[in-house]
């Protein structure tokens, strides 16, 4: 069994809660570990939130979409806006060290607490059309599941 959905959203801060909460309560229905749950759901908050912060150059009241697809035992959720895309140094080397003194430690964090987080992360510009993170992670779950991948 798979489970798919897609949500198109307003650029707002409210937005990022309500994402998380969607992916949390599938999760919970689905029998998905509740660690898994969660990391996934942080990785999610960074990357809406980052479309939130940074897709500025979009429309005034322009939105970005979310999709996740379970399927077997592997989670993967794409987040799209349509702002100016990823500075090309920030595609190239995403991780960075954090170095607490610097003021520019404060940019980068989400990106590097995504990379923490799952199995696999991509992160990509579509060139007039925004920027793109996708990532994935293998699932655990619940001795309870009914949707357990066999």
């Amino acid at each position: 069994m798979s489970i798919w959905w897609s949500l198109h959203l307003r650029r707002e801060a409210a937005s990022v809660p309500l994402a998380r909460r969607l992916l949390l309560g599938t999760m919970e229905t689905a029998g998905v570990d509740p660690d898994i749950s969660y990391d996934l759901s942080v990785a999610l908050s960074e990357a809406c939130a980052n479309a939130v912060e940074h897709a500025g150059g979009a429309s005034p009241g322009g939105g970005y979409q979310v999709t996740a697809h379970i399927e077997g035992d592997r989670c993967r959720i794409e987040v799209t806006d349509s702002g100016p895309g990823f500075p090309l140094g920030r595609i190239r080397r995403t991780v960075r060290p954090l170095n607490r003194r610097s003021h520019q430690s404060e940019h980068g964090r989400g990106l590097f607490l995504i990379e923490s987080l799952v199995d696999h992360v991509h992160f990509h510009n579509r060139p007039g059309h925004g920027a793109v993170v996708s990532f994935d992670k293998v699932l655990k779950w619940r001795e309870d599941s009914l949707l357990k991948a066999s």
